[in-house]
């Protein structure tokens, strides 16, 4: 008995000394992360974009952000270390124009909490210390949030694993295999919507372990607690990456499957979320769209039957009748017509308040405007975005390279070349409802790939330039426990220990190459640059 406790501790260890190690490479990383100017410890438009809004909150009481983007670096006045092309612009509560990052303001506005207490404690703000006070904040909310994601995804794999053997194995894959190691050092969505997932995994796995044992007459029970908590944690990692809303509704049906007394709590955790996501969006933006929604234009104000090509004087006279006639804008408002961005479309400026005014077959059509991408110096309109951003025309290129190409799944992560064998095997082993929720992974993944293969092409871009297909980060704990079985079986023979070993050599690897930074193009891209393969 001694004997066994004494192995059984040993496994604890050795997991739990991966876990470690993991946590204190991130924690090194976030001590000495700057930007390539050395003036910030923001690494990309995008982490750039959410301190933004971090600050602004904190520092101006306001999600609007036309201050921090205006921030000069002391020195080289002509620099903007907190600029970004992540931002929208569109009229505020307050009737004028401004800037606002592009991105949910829930996590923000969840950081920003932590940044108050930062600067109530030390005095600090981040725009007189824009090295020291964001790496702070990083420690405080990715650690803890990269220790879920690592406690939950071995606490999953030691349920999945029977072979000590698979599971280090499969825990080295957790810890060292995939890209959310780097995404640790930065502000962004995938980490927790990837710990979230995690730690639901493990909250349903756990309940059926329990209810299995109730059935056999053990003094266990499911507490409304636990189910209140993973209704909480899918909502969020949704609120963070929406496509992870079919995963969202997939634990919601197996959970009601398992317990039907799950429904109450599943649905009140879910509702925390769903309020608070739609609050701080409206609150910020005064819809209760995302931002990024916002691409086109909005509700129909009025119809002109006009055979003009262009406005012609007649029709701007119409235009601005009908708008001060509905009351939209005041009669001594400033009223002028100017091409859009996009083709017949005109762009109605009346004041601070914009209107569209879009060429249809019958004539002109007069809407609100609600493109909040179109702005004087917008990175985002036809002709400006540059590499990946310009979006992949053909989709047969397009699906080469996310999955073997250089944003290739298994081109950059080898480890998740074991996913289609792991699925097979964890389909035809294990309990009723962990099948179910195999199944459920398996249907997700195919949905979301799908999903973003058939995006029109100015979103075919595989997440921009990042280390890898970053949108699919979120499947990572859910991936790992699929991986975990197939290690398990590949370990007890020697080809195919070999084989996990060398697919996990290079995805440490391939992980290791982003450690300074994960906004910057894959290894595998920059390499065929390199070789003239890819336009630089």
């Amino acid at each position: 008995m001694r004997n066994d406790t004494d192995h059984h501790r040993m496994i604890r260890t050795i997991l739990g000394t991966m876990i470690l190690v993991s946590v204190a490479i991130a924690a090194g990383r976030i001590a000495t992360v700057t930007s390539a100017e050395g003036d910030t410890a923001f690494l990309s438009a995008n982490d750039r974009s959410r301190w933004c809004t971090i600050a602004s909150l904190v520092e101006d009481g306001t999600y609007a952000i036309d201050r921090q983007i205006e921030i000069a670096n002391p020195i080289h006045r002509n620099r903007r270390p907190w600029g970004t092309i992540d931002k929208v612009r569109h009229t505020g509560a307050d009737g004028k124009l401004h800037y606002y990052s592009s991105k949910p303001p829930l996590f923000p506005t969840m950081v920003a909490g932590v940044y108050k207490l930062v600067h109530l404690s030390t005095g600090m703000t981040m725009t007189a210390q824009p090295i020291y006070v964001p790496r702070l904040i990083l420690a405080l909310v990715n650690l803890p949030m990269l220790a879920v994601f690592l406690v939950a995804t071995t606490a999953v794999i030691r349920r999945v694993c029977e072979s000590v053997e698979g599971q280090v194995m499969s825990v080295a894959a957790t810890c060292f295999g995939t890209m959310m190691l780097p995404f640790t050092v930065s502000l962004n969505n995938h980490l927790p919507a990837a710990a979230s997932m995690a730690a639901a995994m493990a909250i349903y796995l756990s309940a059926g372990d329990r209810i299995a044992g109730a059935q056999r007459g053990d003094s266990l029970r499911v507490s409304a607690c636990s189910w209140c908590a993973m209704g909480m944690l899918a909502a969020f990692a949704a609120a963070n990456e929406l496509p992870a809303l079919s995963m969202a509704v997939f634990w919601g049906v197996l959970a009601v499957w398992l317990d039907r007394r799950s429904v109450i709590p599943m649905a009140g955790g879910v509702a925390v979320v769903a309020v608070a996501f739609f609050a701080t969006t409206w609150i910020a933006h005064e819809s209760l769209r995302p931002p990024y929604a916002h691409r086109g234009v909005g509700a129909v104000v009025a119809h002109f039957e006009a055979s003009t090509e262009s406005p012609d004087q007649q029709l701007a006279t119409d235009v601005q009748r009908v708008i001060v006639d509905r009351g939209l804008v005041p009669a001594e408002a400033t009223f002028a017509i100017k091409p859009s961005d996009e083709s017949k479309r005109y762009r109605v400026f009346a004041d601070d308040r914009s209107f569209a005014l879009v060429r249809d077959e019958t004539g002109w059509q007069l809407s609100r405007w609600d493109d909040w991408y179109e702005y004087p110096g917008s990175y985002w309109q036809d002709g400006r975005r540059r590499g990946v951003d310009r979006g992949e025309p053909s989709r047969w290129i397009y699906f080469f390279h996310m999955t073997f190409g250089h944003y290739g799944l298994f081109s950059l992560t080898p480890i998740w070349c074991l996913l289609p064998f792991g699925f097979a095997m964890s389909l035809r082993t294990g309990p009723p409802e962990y099948r179910r929720m195999v199944a459920a992974i398996l249907l997700a993944t195919l949905v979301c790939f799908a999903f973003y293969l058939f995006r029109p092409m100015i979103d075919r871009n595989y997440g921009g330039v990042s280390t890898c297909l970053r949108w699919l980060l979120w499947f990572a704990p859910l991936w790992l426990a699929m991986v975990a079985v197939a290690i398990d079986a590949c370990v007890r023979s020697t080809l195919g220990r070999r084989s996990v070993w060398a697919l996990l050599a290079m995805s440490i690897f391939s992980m290791s190459t982003a450690l300074s930074s994960p906004w910057q193009s894959p290894w595998l891209y920059r390499f065929w640059q390199f070789l003239g393969w890819i336009d630089a």
